[in-house]
């Protein structure tokens, strides 16, 4: 495990924007909830779309993520809940722009919320299943903080062109902090998102990235789905915006999956 928590940590991570990333955090978080899991998601990017995704207005972001990095404040003190039952989360700020520079000099720069995370009792609030955190679009030391913090990282990958290309990067840096301040760091999987399955180059993207990374990507495909891309100006995870949706559906699915996952990984 990374951290001495009972908790079960998962970083979702891509170094490129627009791929899903956030709506997978927010959403598998819902559906892991929604199967009685207690679920806090922590918002390491400054654009702190998890948190508004989540309705968290954000005049009400008294204490964030950046104060958690900071050490101006404790998980506890930062942790919100969201309106969904058994969901929480750490909510961000811009404030997070300018961290990287204020603890870049420190010795334990890549460990800040690692440290934080242990330091959580569960006496001092709610015992989390699973703590999951959403990173920025980049691999800068919010991003290292994370995959230090982290049991196993789950990358959302567009089915497109430069697909592999990514991915290969993003690899290269899981190696580099295993390397470096997480030997126990693992690859729990690869979902493919914004899938558009009558899209000949999709089809061959995700042929590709199977045939590279084998069983390590998920079963579930994600699809290209409007009602997953409205979802967060309602302040609300698909799942809850629309249940029925193609979307909602997929992301139930993979949460049942990765369950299942974790239940092989636990007996084995």
């Amino acid at each position: 495990m990374g951290t001495k928590t009972e908790s079960r940590i998962l970083t979702v991570a891509n170094q490129k924007g627009g791929v899903g990333k956030t709506t997978t955090a927010i959403n598998l978080a819902t559906a892991l909830a929604a199967i009685g899991k207690t679920v806090l998601i922590v918002d390491l990017d400054p654009q702190g779309n998890a948190s508004t995704g989540l309705g968290i207005d954000r005049n009400a972001r008294d204490v964030s993520t950046a104060d958690l990095l900071r050490g101006e404040a404790n998980l506890r003190e930062t942790v919100v809940p969201t309106a969904v039952p058994r969901l929480f989360v750490a909510p961000s700020t811009l404030d997070l722009l300018g961290i990287e520079m204020e603890i870049a000099e420190t010795s334990d720069r890549a460990f800040r919320l690692r440290k934080a995370i242990e330091a959580y009792s569960p006496e001092e609030g709610r015992k989390f299943d699973y703590i999951m955190i959403d990173c920025p679009p980049s691999l800068n030391l919010l991003t290292i903080n994370a995959m230090a913090a982290a049991d196993a990282v789950l990358v959302p990958l567009q089915t497109e062109f430069f697909a592999l290309e990514g991915l290969s990067q993003l690899l290269q840096t899981l190696e580099q902090v295993r390397a470096g301040v997480n030997p126990e760091l693992e690859l729990h999987g690869v979902v493919l998102t914004m899938h558009d399955s009558r899209n000949n180059l999709a089809q061959q993207v995700e042929a590709d990235v199977r045939e590279y990374m084998g069983d390590k990507v998920y079963k579930t495909v994600i699809p290209r789905n409007v009602r997953l891309s409205e979802a967060p100006s309602y302040g609300k995870p698909a799942i809850l915006y629309d249940l029925k949706c193609a979307g909602s559906q997929a992301y139930l699915a993979l949460a049942s999956e990765i369950i299942r996952k974790e239940n092989q990984l636990a007996a084995a």
